[in-house]
């Protein structure tokens, strides 16, 4: 199976139509590839949050309008990283779109944790409640969000779904870059699943961003790690090593907590 990572920058001095158009062109380029990965917030930057309302948009808006389109030409599966969505009847929430190579929404998830505590992500948007898991030829995906990657309980879950490959969309600060390799790794390693991590480039409102998106197999190697910059990394791999490794280190079996009530 081949993945291409787009790590996009966030170039403020572009407008959001602009970098939208010049994306869907980088999703096009990458017909040929089985799935394709957007980072979170990439329309706005994931800490520009005056730009979240004024630039949130229906779930169905140009953004979705755009990457479907994209997504049926490059005849690609698309993880479209993430957008502020309006809902009608609630808030705005960080929320994922996927799509099929023929363009069709597969899914939409919204992000459960909300990174910022008291202020921004946190008090601006919504918190997603469902699960989600996208199935594709060869593999299922789980769809969590940046923030989720702190929060393990979550991955386990969509192991339990049946999550083989998880997509982690994130607009992650550098100067916590060394918990997103290791947080990465972590996820990998536990899960016995396929890790693909996608991040974003550029300053989003006076925040250098990590970048280093990254690839990491079941074992917890990584495969493939971008640099600090805009870039496209593209990784070959085999969904069947998931299958292989639970097998021959069926650590998962052993599970004993979070599979029924304790005892009193």
């Amino acid at each position: 199976m081949r993945a291409s990572l787009i790590q996009i920058a966030v170039n403020e001095d572009e407008s959001v139509d602009t970098r939208r158009q010049r994306v869907a062109a980088l999703v096009r380029e990458q017909a040929g590839a089985d799935l394709v990965v957007l980072p979170e917030l990439w329309t706005t930057g994931a800490f520009a949050y005056e730009e979240f309302g004024r630039e949130a948009e229906p779930l169905e808006g140009p953004t979705y309008e755009t990457m479907a389109k994209a997504a049926s030409d490059a005849g690609v599966w698309l993880h479209a990283g993430s957008i502020p969505e309006r809902d009608p009847d609630g808030p705005l929430y960080n929320t994922s779109l996927v799509f099929s190579p023929s363009g069709e929404l597969a899914a939409a998830y919204r992000k459960i944790h909300r990174f910022g505590f008291d202020k921004g992500e946190a008090v601006l948007m919504g918190a997603g409640r469902d699960l989600v898991t996208v199935r594709l030829p060869g593999t299922t995906l789980g769809v969590a969000t940046c923030y989720d990657l702190r929060f393990p309980e979550l991955f386990r879950s969509l192991v339990d779904a049946g999550a083989e490959t998880l997509v982690v969309p994130a607009g992650w600060p550098e100067r916590r870059r060394a918990h997103w390799t290791l947080l990465a790794q972590a996820r990998a390693v536990e899960n016995q699943a396929f890790v693909l991590a996608c991040g974003t480039a550029g300053t989003h409102a006076g925040v250098p961003q990590a970048g280093h998106s990254i690839v990491v197999d079941p074992w917890g190697e990584v495969l493939a790690e971008a640099g600090p910059h805009e870039e496209v990394l593209t990784v070959d791999f085999d969904p069947a090593k998931v299958a292989t490794t639970r097998e021959q280190f069926p650590a998962l079996k052993d599970r004993v907590l979070g599979l029924e009530p304790p005892r009193r």
